[in-house]
């Protein structure tokens, strides 16, 4: 029998099927959407998902709508660019070579 992969988190539970590209994407949309949210009104990080868009803080008790799967608030294009050149480690190394030069 076949060991269970390590680090995949909740999508082992599929095993072999669907492939490895789109349990990676539904691993990081879980991930994302189980973790303690900061609160809209009391900033404290106490927000949990109550139903699809649904949000609950359990610190000063508001119930809101937000993004399916996050409470924040959706990027601007030059902040998804940010935020893909600081995750990428490829454009990061070119950004520091050309900063040197």
């Amino acid at each position: 029998m076949v060991k269970a992969q390590a680090g995949l988190g909740s999508i082992k539970r599929f095993g072999t099927r669907y492939g490895r590209p789109l349990k990676l994407k539904l691993a990081k949309v879980e991930v994302e959407q189980k973790k303690r949210h900061k609160c809209p009104y009391c900033s404290k990080p106490k927000v949990s998902q109550i139903s699809f868009g649904i949000w609950h803080c359990e610190k000063c008790k508001a119930k809101f709508t937000a993004r399916a799967y996050t409470v924040g608030t959706k990027l601007s294009l030059a902040e998804q660019a940010a935020q893909m050149i600081a995750e990428s480690p490829e454009l990061q190394s070119n950004k520091t070579a050309e900063e040197e030069q």
